[in-house]
């Protein structure tokens, strides 16, 4: 039994969550994405694990959990500020991590994103809302997941109740989930020249020339 196997086990998903197109997302991110979380994401969609842990998925309209939004290069570049000024001792390279969830509590779980080029071998790591204490899975998103909703594992960052109603998913309602809108007309310079300002300004990694990619517009035409 695979782990996503056990992990729907333990904490059925909903019926049919929305497809993700994953050539675009990594494109966009300009990076690939470990083959676990996009088979987690596409059996579970967007929502949480016990009503506590969120986690991040392509293009949503919350900021915290969106993974193609600016929110996992901000919360790199505050590691990589905390790291410069020895504010908090960290046991990884603040350049090595990717943010893939944040908990009620304001705990931010990251990909160690290493190899840089094999993502499936990468694992995964916590810290505290504090960033003092960290707490590392020598093991993908999935298999975290499994390990944490089994009780096999209780990262001390995360609260000892969190089994006391068992293990469960909670989709994101409808009326929060993002919703990708239909293209706007293209070939316009004023358009593509506020689309590239804007997306800077958001963190995204968007080329001086040539295609923007469709992820970015549609974040665009969200925001706007």
């Amino acid at each position: 039994m695979t782990s996503l196997e056990t992990l729907t086990h333990l904490a059925p998903p909903p019926a049919s969550p929305t497809p993700t197109d994953w050539n675009a997302v990594e494109t966009l991110l300009r990076m690939p994405l470990p083959a676990d979380y996009k088979q987690l994401v596409d059996a579970y969609g967007p929502g949480s694990f016990c009503d506590f842990l969120h986690l991040s998925t392509p293009h949503r309209n919350k900021e915290a959990v969106d993974l193609t939004g600016p929110m996992p290069a901000r919360l790199r570049r505050q590691l990589e500020k905390d790291h410069d000024n020895d504010t908090h001792s960290m046991p990884h390279r603040p350049e090595d991590l990717f943010a893939i969830g944040v908990t009620d509590n304001g705990n931010h779980l990251f990909w160690i994103t290493t190899p840089r080029n094999q993502p499936d071998l990468w694992n995964i790591t916590v810290n505290e809302a504090d960033g003092h204490t960290w707490y590392t899975h020598d093991g993908s998103l999935t298999s975290f997941l499994v390990a944490l909703l089994s009780g096999n594992e209780h990262p001390p960052v995360f609260p000892r109740d969190l089994l006391s109603r068992g293990a469960f998913f909670t989709p994101t309602p409808p009326a929060d989930a993002d919703t990708p809108p239909a293209p706007s007309p293209r070939g316009s310079v004023t358009n593509a020249t506020a689309i590239r300002e804007w997306a800077r300004s958001q963190g995204y990694d968007v080329p001086d020339r040539g295609r923007i990619p469709a992820p970015i517009i549609q974040a665009w035409e969200q925001s706007h």
